[in-house]
């Protein structure tokens, strides 16, 4: 999980680029936590899919098979 300094870092580098340009630092910087950013939620987005079932009103497992081979793959290694 991203710390709440660096989210607000975030926000207010977006805040800072609406309003005027940013300096060749601040863009780098503002990069760089993005992309932390992004990799933290996708992180966090695959522990939750791994622990997800999907089933239909029947009660019929119809999880996605792609979900499924990548949750076989997570239990081998």
């Amino acid at each position: 999980m991203l710390s709440k300094q660096k989210l607000a870092r975030i926000n207010e580098l977006a805040r800072k680029a609406k309003q005027s340009r940013l300096t060749e630092e601040e863009a780098r910087e503002q990069t760089l936590l993005r992309k932390e950013y992004l990799e933290t939620f996708r992180s966090s987005m695959l522990n939750t899919l791994e622990g997800v079932t999907i089933v239909d009103p029947n009660g019929k497992d119809v999880t996605p098979e792609k979900l499924k081979q990548y949750k076989n793959r997570k239990k081998l290694h």
